[in-house]
């Protein structure tokens, strides 16, 4: 989760994801830092995030952004 908090902080510094639990809905982030968050998650993790888990509830908070990528990690 460490490394999660390092990777949107160095993309939007200026969120607090330790608190916030509602990041999509709520228009904290757009389309680009989804598009960011992703791209970082993907070659961190070295995971496959899908079209499919692409959802505002994965993306709504730093806990399930981290859920989303054990949840892939267990699945390959």
């Amino acid at each position: 989760m460490e490394k999660l908090l390092e990777i949107l902080g160095q993309i939007r510094s200026d969120i607090d994801f330790t608190k916030e639990t509602t990041l999509v809905d709520d228009g904290v982030l757009d389309s680009f830092d989804i598009v960011s968050i992703v791209s970082e998650l993907t070659m961190e993790y070295d995971i496959d995030i899908s079209i499919d888990d692409m959802t505002a509830e994965n993306f709504n908070s730093a806990e399930a952004m981290h859920e989303m990528i054990l949840r892939i990690q267990d699945e390959d």
